[in-house]
């Protein structure tokens, strides 16, 4: 497993692009199940979790070439509808292959999911909403086995947001025969990004970028191509690394009003930031001040940059508390971040943090993803070496991310193929 080497105290300044968005790709990839034919998705990132969700369509018989940040997608071939469980266990997004499946070849068999280590994700939603589709389901020895001969549209409500579902319905009810009334259901970009891709597709979905989307099912759909929107949250994260590190810093190739909870905060803790149309530059402040966030569904501050702004918030001037109301136990970063000299008190799904004068480099261990890039932001503040350990979870949504921090003056090295 590799590891990252950091040198902290470096000052941060230059200009960083932002990759493709990680979640709205991995959603991307399986809705081409719905159509035959040849695609093109641009800005597609390369990520462990891509390469991941390529390998799961392989065993389908689709066909991948990547050409730069296009991948182009060929599914001619289909001739398997079933997701195994050596691919599924690697990523939760797996369980996107069932609607497509499904809503296509009339038949899926889908393992249940694995992914990150912390926190429930039922996938109770999606079989939920597969069955008020019409679907026959059962799950036998681990794997979901549904089928349908036409899924026919129907209302759901959910009763919690979910942007797998969401996604995951969404793609059943493209080809179900007649009106899908999704309610509750998830506002995020990413979602909004694969509604773009089903209606060049020919689908008939209305109330995009709302809580409420209709769906008039269509016989068939046919291929088309389609540009990954930039990813808010290595966006987020590199503001904050900015904010911390001093310097000033500007992130192009973003969509600014995907992620204003996050910038509206930053400048809430005095971070200086300039805005254009697809970029955003960062001032760091003299001192940060302290700010209390509550994550929330979208348009509300994410899950995913919880972690983060913790990191932010030990080097505050004050008190701050950070409450995760989506997954009350994502704090599996906080032990480690500690390790640092940060201090910081857990009260049930609550983090409260005192901010210190100074953090001290030494070696940690990420627990998941958004868990990585907060321990990689406290190490770029610490003063002297920290090895951060496990950081293939990093390559599953961060793509190349020491070169971009080193583009931008930090010391930050990849130390390969060792036993940690």
């Amino acid at each position: 497993m590799d590891k990252f080497v950091v040198k902290g105290g470096k000052k941060l300044n230059g200009t960083v692009s932002i990759s493709g968005a990680k979640n709205a790709t991995l959603a991307l990839m399986p809705a081409t199940l719905l159509a035959s034919g040849k695609y093109e998705l641009y800005n597609t990132p390369e990520l462990r979790d891509v390469v991941t969700m390529s390998k799961l369509l392989q065993t389908m018989g689709v066909t991948f070439e990547r050409k730069g940040k296009t991948l182009e997608v060929n599914t001619f071939r289909v001739n398997k509808f079933e997701a195994p469980y050596e691919h599924v266990k690697k990523m939760r997004a797996s369980i996107y292959v069932l609607g497509p499946l499904l809503a296509r070849y009339g038949q899926a068999k889908v393992s249940l999911p694995g992914g990150c280590a912390w926190g429930p994700r039922p996938v109770d939603l999606h079989i939920e909403g597969m069955k008020k589709l019409g679907a026959k389901i059962e799950l036998v020895r681990g794997y979901i086995h549904a089928k349908a001969k036409r899924l026919k549209g129907a209302r759901i409500a959910f009763n919690i947001s979910s942007v797998g579902a969401t996604g995951n319905i969404l793609m059943a009810a493209v080809l179900a025969k007649g009106m899908t009334r999704l309610e509750n259901a998830a506002m995020e970009p990413e979602i909004t990004n694969l509604v773009e891709m089903l209606i060049a597709m020919g689908a008939k979905i209305e109330g995009i970028g709302t809580t409420t989307l209709e769906i008039e099912g269509v016989e068939e759909l046919h291929p088309a191509n389609v540009e990954t929107i930039p990813d808010r949250i290595e966006a987020g994260t590199m503001l904050i690394a900015g904010a911390m590190c001093g310097g000033t810093i500007r992130i192009e190739n973003v969509i600014p009003e995907h992620f204003s909870s996050v910038t509206a905060r930053l400048e809430d803790a005095g971070v200086k930031l300039a805005f254009s149309k697809t970029s955003i530059e960062v001032t760091a402040p003299k001192s940060i001040k302290p700010v209390d966030i509550t994550t929330a569904v979208y348009p509300g501050f994410p899950t995913d940059m919880q972690a983060q702004w913790i990191s932010l918030m030990t080097i505050a001037k004050g008190t701050s508390t950070v409450t995760d109301t989506i997954y009350h136990d994502r704090f599996a970063h906080v032990p480690e971040i500690a390790r640092l000299g940060a201090n910081i008190e857990m009260k049930d799904n609550a983090a409260i943090i005192r901010g210190v004068k100074k953090l001290s480099g030494t070696k940690v261990m990420s627990t998941d993803l958004r868990a990585s890039a907060a321990l990689i932001l406290a190490a770029l503040k610490a003063e002297g070496e920290t090895e951060v350990l496990r950081v293939y979870h990093l390559d599953r949504g961060y793509e190349t991310i020491e070169k971009k921090l080193s583009s931008l003056g930090a010391s930050i090295t990849r130390v390969a193929g060792e036993e940690f």
